[in-house]
This record gives C-alpha cells, structure tokens and sequence, in this order.
C-alpha cells in the first residue's frame, strides 16, 4: 500500500471497521502511516534490513542489537498494548469523527474490550491529538476564561467531605481552563486551550503573550486582569453587563465553543478528574480545528499521521512515573 492509498482508505466507521477486519490490511496500513515509500525499517537502528516473521507476526532486524524483533506498534501509541490494530482503529475512528466524544464504556462495549482497557485507549489517542504548534495566532483573536468541574451543590455530603468542600466553596473542585481563538472570516476559526491556575492579571496575561503575535487584536470581555493588554495588542473590550456583542467586539466565537466543550465534558464523559482534563482539552481542539476543511476520513488519517514518536505508559496516565515521552 502506497503512501497516497493510505491517504484513500476508508471514508466512514463502516468502511474502517470491515477494511480493518483484515490482518494483513492492518499491517499495509500501519506501513502506509510509519514509513511513506513503503519500506519497513528497525525502529531501534533504522535498518531497512528485515525480514516479516508471519507466525509470530512481527518483523526481525539483521542489525547487531539486542532487540532484534519488533512489531509495527513499536514507537507508537499502540506499543506495549496486547490490543490488535483490529480494534484500535476503529477506535481512532470513533474518537476523531464522534462531535461530543464517546466514553470508554461505548468504546468497551463496541470492541468487546474491558471498560479500563477502553479508558487507557483512549487516552493514548489523545496523546496523538496534541497540537503541539509554535505558530503564534494573529490578526483578530478572542481571548476568554471558563471553569470547569462538577458544582458543590450536585454533590453527595460524603463526595463534599471527601474533597474537602464546604456551602462556602462553590469553585472548590473547578479548574480554570483559558481559550483563545483565532477568527477566520470563512468560519473555520481556530481555538487553543489550556489549564491555568486562575483568573488573576499575570495568570492570564502570561499565556496570551505566548500564544498571541504582539499588535493583534484581541477581543475580551470586561474582566480587569485583561485591563493592560492595549500595551502591546489593539484591545476592544465587550462588557457583557451591557451587551454581548458591538459590532465585530464579542468573544461569542469561545463562548459557543465553551458550548461544545461543556456538553462533552458534562453529557459524554460526565466526570473528569482534574489530573486528565487537559488530555480533553486536546481532544475537542482538535475536533474543532479540523472541523470545516477535513471529512471524517481525513480527520482520521490526520490523527494517524501523529501516532508515531508519542507514547503514553499506565504509570505516567495514572501519576506514578513521569509525562508521556513524544518525539520533537
């Protein structure tokens, strides 16, 4: 399978889910996805002297090294998972082309895998969906704050007690998330999203002047930390005690996409533990991102095309070891 083929393969869940049924058409894929002429190469030394050991399906290097075999997950999300390409791409799939994401229990059952098995699946992909771009934003750009976490007042007094809440700490639990986004007038406006610690002037001020060109314009609501922007940006300010929207000075744009990301969060995955949600950040960004200019299946290929160099052990997803390792 040709690199171009790859990028021609299946359009939709059920297209994936009969072409990838096929073992050897999984092996052509994950081919297609690791190496563009098609010509298979140790991951340990880069030899392209290997042999395909069928029985044991995986592939063997004549270079002079201690790990000799190895199979096409090597180097990839998928490494060290006893999970076959069968069923982990149609869960690239699901994950990429779902609008409110799909929660691991759908993913369990849908495979016919454990729930927990489907939970650190999941996550591995979303790994491969950091952006991870340097590319600053410019031109019109909407800054705006959001918090995220279920309320006090839905909890049991036992969870309260168990996270320390009080009636008095109705944010205790939230977890301050800033969005900025770039306005495209053909509406495929692009957002960035990220934890922060809180909404004070140096906490906000801090990620617009890393992610934002100076001298852009940028939209904010009324709140005072955004008071010393006009510094170094045009900054046009919409008080919403007054009116949402002045012309072109709103920050509706992050406001719908705060939307999007809420009814995910609260409707599909219902509970997010502070620890992960930047993994879902990740997630809806990147369905965001690719919404207008890529079908389901472009999305799809796009998501694949990060897979390598990135890996996610249990012991980092769950804070026992260090972050996940990813290529530069």
């Amino acid at each position: 399978m040709s690199h171009d083929s790859f990028m021609d393969a299946p359009r939709t869940l059920l297209e994936a889910v009969k072409y990838f049924a096929n073992k050897e058409r999984c092996n052509e894929f994950m081919i297609a996805i690791r190496w563009s002429d098609g010509k298979v190469r140790c991951p340990h030394c880069g030899s392209d002297h290997v042999t395909y050991l069928e029985k044991q399906d995986r592939f063997k290097c004549y270079g002079k090294h201690p790990r000799a075999q190895f199979s096409l997950k090597v180097g990839t999300i998928f490494e060290d998972s006893p999970i076959g390409l069968d069923k982990w791409l149609p869960a690239v799939w699901l994950l990429v082309n779902c609008k409110n994401g799909i929660s691991s229990y759908e993913v369990a059952r849908d495979l016919g895998v454990t729930q927990k098995s489907a939970w650190f699946m999941m996550h591995r992909i979303r790994l491969a969906l950091q952006a991870g771009s340097f590319d600053l934003l410019s031109g019109e750009v909407e800054a705006d704050e959001t918090y995220i976490g279920g309320k006090a007042r839905n909890m049991s007094k036992a969870r309260k007690a168990k996270k320390g809440i009080s009636q008095r700490r109705s944010m205790a639990g939230k977890v301050a998330v800033m969005g900025l986004l770039d306005r495209h007038g053909d509406g495929s406006s692009q957002v960035r999203t990220l934890v922060i610690d809180g909404r004070r002037k140096h906490q906000l001020r801090e990620p617009i002047a890393q992610h934002v060109e100076a001298c852009s314009t940028v939209y904010t609501d009324s709140l005072r930390s955004y008071n010393d922007l006009a510094g170094d940006y045009q900054h046009k300010v919409i008080d919403h005690a007054e009116k949402y929207v002045n012309g072109q000075i709103h920050t509706n744009g992050l406001e719908n996409y705060w939307s999007l990301l809420n009814r995910a969060i609260k409707g599909t995955y219902v509970s997010v533990e502070p620890f992960h949600l930047f993994r879902y950040l990740d997630e809806q960004a990147f369905r965001f991102n690719n919404r207008k200019e890529l079908k389901d299946g472009d999305r799809f290929a796009l998501a694949l095309s990060q897979i390598v160099g990135r890996r996610l052990t249990y012991k980092a997803l769950t804070g026992k070891q260090g972050e996940p390792s990813q290529a530069n």
